[in-house]
């Protein structure tokens, strides 16, 4: 699980240079404007950064479903080499436009170990003090891994933080959970969803019409959730990789989706999302679509809003990969991913 770290200190200024001024749609980020629905006036930003899970192929695919289909203005950034402009999901240091944060309702990330340029990482920490709304997928609860730049103010974000009132990063403080392992077989095993039935009882929007979700990825191990998380599912693994593998009645369930209430030092008290599911193959499974469409309503204000037989058929073609590193499709351009 060691991070990979290529950009030496002397160029992160470069980085965040390179963002500021290439500011372009279709080249360093993705603006989809919203079409009439629900999400009209509302701007959902997702950072698409992670080296494992593809998070460049699934955040546009979710990104052109919540504009078209339900009217949020959305804006997906990724993680960018400043000398090609390629999209490549390993370079740990440079999200190019997050100032776009500055004007979101809604943030949605996909991210694994990053070490970004203060300048960055400036604005997701003024987006986290704003106490607005989260939404953080499978990795998000390791966003964040220092090497390089140890006397950065955000050092403490670190995923194996030991500063007091930051132990276990950012994950911990702001999600309830760190990495911890995987609890599943990586790659040999996926993860079945179990609604909370306290949950259906109660209607929780997040939940409504979420029946069926299954994925190629493994449950993690879930060992420090406050009790201040109110879990909606559990996961059970399977013993295979298909949809119709059996579940793994040897293995204990685990959380897989949380909301939990945040707040870090200056800041406001926000409400997040989290779901440890999210590999571009798992939303090959309508709900998982679904919960996510339904979390962005839900964290929104608008959970009465949410329908069981909501519309989160594909915009498009929608042809995800195998999760691994080193397995991203090399040479790519944001353009690519429209």
């Amino acid at each position: 699980m060691k991070p990979k770290n290529k950009l030496p200190i002397f160029t992160l200024l470069f980085c965040f240079l390179f963002g500021s001024l290439s500011a372009q749609n279709g080249v360093t980020f993705l603006n989809f404007p919203g079409n009439d629905g629900p999400g009209k006036g509302k701007h959902v930003v997702l950072l698409a950064a992670d080296d494992e899970y593809r998070s460049e192929e699934s955040m546009p695919m979710m990104a052109k479903i919540l504009s078209e289909r339900y009217g949020f203005e959305t804006t997906v950034l990724f993680a960018i080499e400043p000398e090609t402009g390629n999209v490549v999901p390993d370079y740990q240091n440079n999200i190019p436009n997050l100032q776009a944060l500055e004007e979101a309702d809604l943030m949605i990330m996909l991210i694994r170990f990053r070490e970004l340029p203060d300048e960055q990482t400036k604005f997701i920490e003024d987006y986290v003090k704003s106490g607005k709304p989260i939404i953080a997928l499978r990795t998000s609860t390791h966003p964040f891994a220092y090497q390089k730049n140890l006397e950065s103010q955000y050092a403490k974000w670190d995923w194996k933080s030991k500063t007091p009132g930051w132990e276990r990063g950012f994950g911990q403080k702001v999600f309830g959970e760190t990495w911890v392992a995987h609890h599943g077989i990586h790659a040999k095993e996926g993860t079945r969803a179990l609604i909370s039935g306290r949950a259906q009882n109660e209607d929780n929007p997040i939940i409504r019409g979420v029946n069926d979700i299954w994925g190629p990825s493994d449950v993690y191990t879930i060992k420090n959730l406050p009790e201040t998380a109110d879990v909606l599912i559990y996961g059970q693994s399977t013993s295979g990789m298909t949809s119709d593998s059996p579940v793994n009645l040897e293995k204990s369930i685990m959380p897989i989706a949380w909301t939990i209430p945040y707040q870090i030092e200056g800041g406001k008290e926000g409400q997040a999302f989290v779901t440890t599911m999210g590999a571009s193959l798992d939303f090959e499974s309508e709900d998982l679509r679904r919960l996510i469409l339904n979390a962005s309503m839900t964290m929104l204000g608008m959970g009465d809003q949410v329908k069981a037989d909501s519309n989160v058929d594909y915009v498009g073609d929608y042809s995800p990969t195998m999760f691994g590193f080193g397995t991203f499709r090399e040479g790519m351009k944001v353009s690519d991913f429209k």
